[in-house]
């Protein structure tokens, strides 16, 4: 071991990774865990989803996707580039694995919720290994909350529909009182008017009477064939494929979808 420099040989093997930007990265070693977002000549920026940034030097004493790395700059011609967005506008992360699920869990009313969850969020989720649930509505929601057990490190966030003063929704949610559980939710009847009516080519939602199931009069308001379960569900289909990022959803859903992400993903959680 005192034979030549014993700090470049324990060093042997661990390859040399040119940064990029939104590459995720960790210090070995405080923790410390971001997305690459500027360099210089002497250090990387590495920023972490709750926006806080730090500077690192070059080198080794990195993991990279859980292997040890040495970070180096790109090349000079190379410079930093504009990063890729995934469609819930966070900086995206190409070719990062999903990480193994918490036991924190996010659970929506429907399917309908979670596809649309999915369809904005599903890359940030599968990064922060968070699952998200649909509970079929949330009459029961206070037994659900005790099955689920919520405690420290064991977080639960609920998305509830029509989360308005006086709904039933209402009174569902502040039944809810577990420190490690947040309730929160949009104004909407349906989620399905959570998607901006101009991504869909309309300049508002149809008004439906209220003795009319929402959905049914929606699709024969837009001249939609509405007459049983598969015709609802092609609706859906319809609404869905016209949303491509978070710019498609109205900002009364993004807050409350990103406070959720945020409550079950906290620092120690």
């Amino acid at each position: 071991m005192l034979a030549g420099d014993w700090r470049r040989a324990s060093r042997r093997g661990v390859p040399e990774v040119a940064v990029e930007r939104g590459m995720v990265v960790e210090e070995a070693g405080d923790g410390f865990c971001g997305a690459v977002v500027d360099w210089a000549k002497d250090a990387v920026v590495l920023e972490d989803r709750h926006g806080r940034r730090r500077r690192f030097p070059w080198g080794h004493g990195y993991l990279l996707e859980g292997e040890p790395v040495a970070l180096a700059r790109p090349a000079a011609s190379a410079g930093p580039a504009k990063p890729a967005r995934t469609a819930s506008g966070s900086v995206a992360v190409p070719g990062h694995r999903a990480r193994v699920a918490r036991e924190s869990r996010i659970y929506v009313e429907g399917m309908h919720d979670a596809e649309l969850v999915e369809r904005v969020w599903g890359d940030d989720l599968r990064i922060e290994g968070v699952v998200v649930e649909p509970l079929h509505g949330v009459d029961d929601l206070p037994a659900i909350v005790r099955e689920f057990g919520p405690q420290e490190g064991r977080r639960l966030g609920v998305l509830v529909d029509h989360l308005v003063p006086g709904s039933k929704e209402s009174r569902v949610a502040a039944s809810v009182t577990s420190p490690h559980v947040l309730v929160v939710g949009h104004p909407f009847v349906d989620v399905w008017q959570a998607v901006r009516p101009a991504a869909l080519g309309i300049e508002r939602w149809p008004d439906v009477p209220r003795p009319v199931p929402w959905k049914e009069g929606v699709c024969r308001a837009l001249g939609w064939p509405a007459c049983d379960a598969a015709d609802l569900g092609r609706a859906w289909r319809r609404i869905l494929d016209r949303v491509h990022s978070y710019a498609d959803l109205e900002p009364a859903l993004l807050g409350r979808v990103e406070e959720l992400i945020d409550f079950v993903t906290a620092p120690g959680e």
